[in-house]
C-alpha cells in the first residue's frame, strides 16, 4: 500500500461550540467507515478550539472522491454555526511512512 496523498484539515470552533465540534470530528469517522478509498484516518484535538481530520490515500482520485464526500459536505452545512472561521484545508504529498 503506497499512501502518496492526503488531506489535513484544521478547524476552530467558535466561543461555547468546543463540545459540538468535537462531537462532529468524532462522528465523522462513522461517515469515513464507507469510504473504501480512504485508508487512514485521523480526527484529533489540538487544543482548547482547535481540531482537525488527517486522512491519507492511495491515489488522487480516492483523495478527490472523499473531498467531494459526506464529511466536506457537513463541513459546509454545520461550519458556520460551529466554526470561527472556514476551515484550513490543505492537499499534502506524504513522503515517508512507517
Amino acid at each position: 500500500m503506497a499512501l502518496k496523498f492526503g488531506v489535513l484539515a484544521l478547524v476552530e470552533a467558535k466561543p461555547g461550540k468546543e463540545q459540538d465540534v468535537w462531537e462532529f470530528v468524532s462522528g465523522a469517522r462513522e461517515i469515513v467507515m464507507n469510504e473504501p478509498e480512504t485508508k487512514t484516518w485521523y480526527g484529533f484535538h489540538v487544543n482548547e478550539n482547535t481540531f482537525g481530520i488527517f486522512d491519507t490515500f492511495e491515489t488522487e482520485e480516492g483523495r478527490q472522491a472523499h473531498l467531494g464526500g459526506a464529511i466536506p459536505a457537513a463541513l459546509g452545512e454545520h461550519g458556520p454555526e460551529l466554526l470561527a472561521k472556514d476551515p484550513d484545508i490543505r492537499l499534502v504529498e506524504v513522503i515517508a511512512v512507517k
